[in-house]
């Protein structure tokens, strides 16, 4: 999470895919182990259904960038294709994931 009143200057979309694991189920497992570990670095990571957004300080977003390929092979796979989109404004700071998606998700009264 970025710190109180600091630009947020990164946000990055993260696609793991675990190759040679077997069926859906041990995929399933594996990106698992891969979003808990990104959850545990950004709590409010936003998880969707073919990547999951982090934003915040460059430098965490590309050390948990690197780390997650880590946790897919630890957790069986014996090789990954890694796929991240990077919206990088060290100055400016970005649009939160809240802004642009947030009207789209919101709760109905």
């Amino acid at each position: 999470m970025p710190r109180k009143g600091a630009v947020m200057e990164a946000s990055v979309a993260i696609q793991v895919l675990p190759q040679n694991v077997g069926g859906d189920e041990e995929v399933c497992r594996i990106v698992d182990e891969a979003i808990a570990y990104i959850q545990s670095e950004f709590p409010d990571a936003y998880v969707g259904p073919f990547e999951t957004a982090i934003e915040g300080e460059y430098d965490h977003c590309m050390k948990v960038l690197a780390e997650v390929n880590r946790i897919v092979i630890k957790a069986g796979a014996n090789k990954v294709a890694c796929y991240a989109k990077i919206f990088f404004a060290p100055e400016l700071g970005l649009l939160t994931t809240e802004q642009k998606v947030g009207k789209y998700h919101a709760e109905e009264a």
